[in-house]
């Protein structure tokens, strides 16, 4: 199964995706840590957006093939990014869970983001001013929404686990859905 997350910066993703990962003993893969990985080769263009979530489905294939848990942690923003997550897990013949997670609370939102400092070397975390410019296109499909806004990490887990498990009750791939119906 691939596990997708995806929000803004600072609504908890990265928070909610490693003690997934922790508990679920499975692949986590963070798109900051492969993008800032990518800037310290030496690509700070436009090439970078697309050379580390490119890179991700990558990984996430290659693992998902193998019939390991991926959960895959980044802003995905646009339904481009979502798609390709849908390829990937379609082309692993793997099932795939969309969270989108989100802060309602907009001061709340705020306070996330204004003292936190960057645990990945040599990157740089966006500002308040950046997450309110930032190109977040509203999501046009299913997908579970956890809003993090008045709720701990562990509940917000626990929200996630409880869609996995009923992900993996169901026998049906999210793509062969309207085949099943018919």
């Amino acid at each position: 199964m691939l596990v997708v997350l995806g929000g803004l910066p600072g609504v908890g993703k990265t928070t909610i995706a490693r003690e997934l990962a922790r508990r679920m003993a499975c692949v986590y893969l963070r798109i900051d840590s492969i993008e800032q990985a990518i800037r310290d080769c030496g690509v700070n263009d436009s090439r970078l957006d697309v050379g580390g979530y490119t890179v991700s489905y990558a990984i996430a294939a290659d693992n998902l093939r193998l019939g390991q848990v991926v959960i895959a942690d980044s802003v995905n923003p646009l339904a481009v990014t979502r798609d390709a997550w849908a390829d990937v897990a379609r082309g692993a013949q793997a099932k795939i869970l969309e969270a989108e997670i989100v802060c309602s609370d907009s001061a709340e939102h705020q306070l996330r983001i204004e003292p936190r400092s960057a645990d990945i070397p040599a990157s740089r975390l966006p500002n308040w001013r950046d997450v309110l410019a930032y190109e977040y296109h509203p999501w046009a499909r299913e997908r579970v929404v956890i809003d993090t806004a008045h709720q701990n990490v562990e509940r917000s887990v626990e929200a996630v686990l409880e869609a996995i498990r009923n992900e993996k009750k169901s026998r049906i791939f999210p793509w062969d859905a309207k085949t099943a119906k018919t």
